[in-house]
């Protein structure tokens, strides 16, 4: 249910009413509106008409998308995520750019750089290396999270990084400014639960082969323990198609825009695994109404450990950057 608190309700009569919904039996989560609070009553609807006749609250509405938190109907209004420079939303598209995985120093930091003159406003890199085989390239783990935090500090951006398993989860926070979820552990829902507990931003990435629904209750786990600050991203789905690595269908852009007030940025590195299809797809993501762009560039892309196919490079991504900007404006938007 959602609790639709008086207009100009004191945070006095808020947590009043949200001991009364806790007090019979279900989870309460407060969200401050711009206009108003709503508080969502998470749970069946025992005592319905009693939240409906007290004194502070203006009415009581059912919630009928399966995903409470998540949904417009709880908060109409668009979440807007920001973290120093990178914002998310409300009509700012968020760009996180950088390479597939930390390999030195040089390397991370001479990306850092380069990507934030081309237009970042954050960075990505992987410490934590989730593989097809045990054979591959695994990352740097720890070590690699130190250097992504000297890049930060070498340049100012934030950090974007994938957290893999629940026991990481405090390490990673230690480091990072944004914890990523990857496609594989989307459905992990000890590790959903684990970023849920923390209050750093999330960036959920849609499952191989998840639907809609299970993407939107995959963010609820982490809404539900009390992390509000969950990005969405889709970076593509496994189809029948073999002429990109994975489909990326951009209709989800507009689909989940139309039902949560979550933010959704896209992955066109993973959603084509192909270099020359990065850019175009940029192009269309911020057509289409994305509120951010995660992308992988490399100083040298020939010379990129993992994932060197779909990345980069750092002159393709400033001009990749150019066009989007032009898209942005003409929409009333703005990129960076």
């Amino acid at each position: 249910m959602i609790v639709v608190m008086k207009h100009g309700a004191t945070e006095e009569m808020i947590q009043r009413t949200a001991r009364r919904i806790e007090e019979l039996g279900l989870k309460a989560h407060i969200i401050q509106g711009t206009e108003r609070t709503v508080i969502a009553a998470i749970g069946d609807e025992r005592g319905k008409e009693e939240l409906a006749a007290c004194e502070d609250v203006e009415q009581v509405l059912p919630i009928l998308a399966p995903y409470k938190i998540a949904s417009r109907e709880t908060k109409p209004e668009p979440t807007v995520i920001q973290v120093r420079e990178l914002v998310i939303g409300g009509g700012r598209i968020g760009v996180i750019a950088g390479p597939c995985s930390v390999e030195s120093e040089t390397q991370i930091i001479d990306a850092a750089r380069k990507v934030k003159a081309g237009g970042a406003t954050a960075l990505r890199g992987g410490a934590f290396k989730p593989r097809t085989s045990p054979y591959a390239f695994q990352g740097m783990q720890e070590e690699g999270l130190r250097l992504l935090s000297a890049a930060r500090e070498a340049t100012g951006l934030p950090v974007v990084t994938e957290v893999m398993t629940p026991h990481h989860v405090e390490l990673v926070t230690r480091y990072a400014d944004v914890l990523q979820i990857g496609a594989r552990n989307m459905q992990n829902y000890h590790l959903l639960a684990a970023v849920g507990e923390i209050r750093k931003p999330v960036l959920l990435k849609r499952g191989l082969s998840a639907t809609m629904e299970e993407f939107l209750l995959a963010a609820e786990y982490i809404l539900d323990r009390g992390n509000h600050q969950v990005i969405l991203c889709e970076r593509g789905i496994r189809t029948f198609e073999t002429h990109t690595r994975f489909t990326l269908p951009l209709a989800s852009v507009p689909y989940l825009k139309e039902r949560t007030h979550l933010p959704v940025v896209v992955d066109p590195s993973h959603g084509t695994g192909i270099a020359s299809l990065v850019a175009p797809m940029c192009a269309a993501s911020v057509a289409c109404g994305a509120d951010g762009l995660i992308i992988e560039v490399h100083p040298d892309p020939k010379k990129s450990m993992s994932d060197a196919s779909q990345t980069i490079s750092p002159e393709a991504f400033a001009a990749a950057m150019t066009q989007c900007r032009l898209i942005a404006h003409a929409l009333g938007t703005q990129l960076g």
